[in-house]
């Protein structure tokens, strides 16, 4: 297992949640990472997407302005953290890793994904 998600939970509408994506492999600090989520019955979608640095982000309009994604090179891990959550939010979240090239929204550029965790939001 390369990717490993944790932090999905249940919480109500308004509430926070925090997930964290701890990578194993050696080319973290290099690779952007991404965030999608899928909710039943739907298609994966793009959540938020960060620089191998983490001087660059991109972030869905649905989030924008309610999550945040950052990364620690030093701990391999990349975070999202989910404020002000809504019932619409309520789906299973991936991580995933481009391992050449930069962030972008479409997930077919990522080549390592996690298992995902899920999140739910109640009204």
């Amino acid at each position: 297992v390369q990717l490993v998600e944790s932090g999905g939970g249940t919480v109500q509408a308004g509430g926070s949640l925090r997930l964290s994506c701890a990578a194993s492999r050696h080319t973290f600090s290099v690779s952007a990472m991404g965030w999608f989520r899928q909710a039943p019955g739907k298609e994966r979608e793009f959540v938020a997407a960060i620089n191998w640095s983490g001087a660059m982000t991109d972030y869905a309009g649905s989030v924008k302005g309610r999550f945040t994604i950052s990364r620690d090179n030093s701990k391999n891990t990349v975070y999202l953290q989910m404020d002000s959550l809504k019932p619409e939010d309520t789906a299973v979240y991936y991580c995933a890793q481009r391992t050449f090239g930069n962030y972008d929204v479409n997930e077919n550029v990522y080549a390592i994904w996690g298992q995902g965790t899920q999140v739910t939001v109640s009204s």
